[in-house]
């Protein structure tokens, strides 16, 4: 601003100095955001739902956190220890722990994950997999530990809820395959807090009961419970079920939920079945089988008693053919068959020789009047002549009669066939079919 003038002839200062200002880069306006974002926020917990889930090939996690009203870059780094890493994935619920910064190349705030909790649905199955991983490390779910079930038992301890579905499943196929199946029913809660400690007291309930009950004591004990979300079947994955599973006396049979669900106890179980309804089948099948192998035997007997008939009368109608075989009047007349044979043979091979004999020697009779001189001179002669025929009309003589002539050398009688073989002024002498002819070459014109 110019300084003001005090008289009519002070005019102020005519190039007032510029104004000062500061001016930042675009990297130290970043700067100073990403300090005082540090400084005024740093750690902090906030929860979400995970979207645009990337694992690079560098062990680093990035990923976008959001709620209904807005969203954050975070960005999870290979040497950052949580036991949660593996199980992040799009749609999964979240509470993240984590530095609020600034990533300067993009000019983009971001929270960088320290620490992760899953919530909801993918708590438990953390929980799931953490105890599944701690129980097989301890041989819960060795298979060489696993017991084989009675194959006809008499009696089972059953541990469900009294009012469920499974009961009646399993109540209506035993009814169905092996009404006489005898259960002794150890009642508890199978869903909610405190269901699990049921489950385990039932469990050892049984065992206690049957090791003093003797001859009535359970053959085994079946765990079983109907369908449900993962929080229903969670009593079933607490670790003092697994546990007590693991310690009962008797064959312990699991089968909870539907074929898709899984449970700790079905890995701690001797057996696993896929529904309460199969659990009572394999439970019965034993028995079942048996009684269709009784329903079958008399006629499985009858066919066995036939059978064995048959044979015996297929072997005494073989011992009386060998017999007969071996009787002296078979064996003597056998040898009088080969008499026979022998005779009839050396017949056969006598007229077969004379007859070969008497057709050698008509051939020799043949060959002997072919070969008389009085058969071959005729034909012999004619081919003589027919030869001097042809030698005859071959000649020279012939040749000449026909008009040809036949040209010599006049001093050395060599006969000529080339123009090219004589000489101006050379003799030559020419023989016609009657006389000779002289003459001397002329040359060409």
């Amino acid at each position: 601003m110019s300084k003001p003038a005090t008289s009519q002839w002070d005019f102020g200062e005519l190039f007032p100095p510029a104004e000062t200002r500061k001016v930042l880069s675009v990297w130290e306006l970043t700067a100073d955001i990403k300090r005082l974002l540090e400084s005024k926020v740093g750690m902090v917990w906030v929860s979400g739902e995970i979207t645009n889930l990337r694992a690079q090939s560098s062990g680093h996690r990035y990923f976008t956190l959001k709620d209904a009203a807005a969203q954050l870059s975070c960005v999870l780094f290979r040497g950052t220890p949580t036991a949660q890493r593996e199980l992040l994935a799009d749609g999964q619920k979240v509470l993240l722990q984590g530095d609020v910064t600034v990533y300067e190349a993009r000019g983009q705030y971001q929270l960088i994950v320290r620490a992760v909790e899953l919530q909801g649905l993918g708590a438990l199955q953390a929980a799931f997999e953490k105890l599944k991983q701690k129980l097989a490390a301890e041989g819960l779910f060795a298979a060489g530990r696993k017991r084989p079930l009675p194959r006809c038992p008499q009696r089972i301890g059953l541990v469900t809820s009294p009012t469920g579905a499974a009961i009646r499943d399993v109540l209506h196929v035993i009814q169905r395959r092996n009404p006489a199946l005898e259960i002794i029913l150890a009642p508890c809660r199978v869903q909610g807090e405190g269901a699990a400690a049921e489950i385990a007291g039932a469990i050892r309930l049984l065992n206690e009961w049957g090791a003093g009950a003797g001859t009535g004591a359970p053959d085994l004990i079946l765990v079983t419970r109907g369908g449900g979300s993962l929080e229903d079947l969670w009593a079933f994955n607490e670790e003092i079920v697994a546990r007590a599973i693991f310690e009962s006396g008797l064959p312990v049979v699991s089968a909870v939920g539907h074929e898709i669900d899984f449970t700790i106890a079905d890995f701690v179980a001797d057996l696993r079945a896929a529904t309460p309804s199969a659990a009572a089948e394999i439970l019965t099948e034993g028995v079942f089988a048996c009684r269709e192998f009784v329903l079958g035997a008399p006629l499985r007997l009858g066919q066995l008693a036939r059978r064995m008939l048959d044979r015996k009368l297929e072997g005494a109608a073989a011992g009386a053919a060998r017999l007969g075989r071996l009787h002296p009047r078979r064996r003597l007349d056998e040898s009088y068959q080969r008499l026979d044979d022998l005779q009839a043979g050396l017949l056969r091979n006598l007229k077969h020789a004379a007859r070969t004999r008497g057709v050698v020697l008509e051939n020799l009779a043949g060959r002997f009047l072919r070969a008389q001189p009085s058969h071959r001179l005729p034909p012999r002669r004619e081919a003589l002549r027919q030869l001097e025929k042809r030698l005859h009309a071959l000649g020279p003589e012939q040749v000449l009669a026909r008009g040809y002539s036949i040209t010599l050398d006049g001093a050395t009688g060599k006969v000529l066939r080339d123009a090219a073989e004589v000489a101006p002024g050379q003799k030559l002498q020419t023989r016609l079919a009657k006389g000779r002819v002289l003459s001397r070459v002329e040359p060409a014109a």
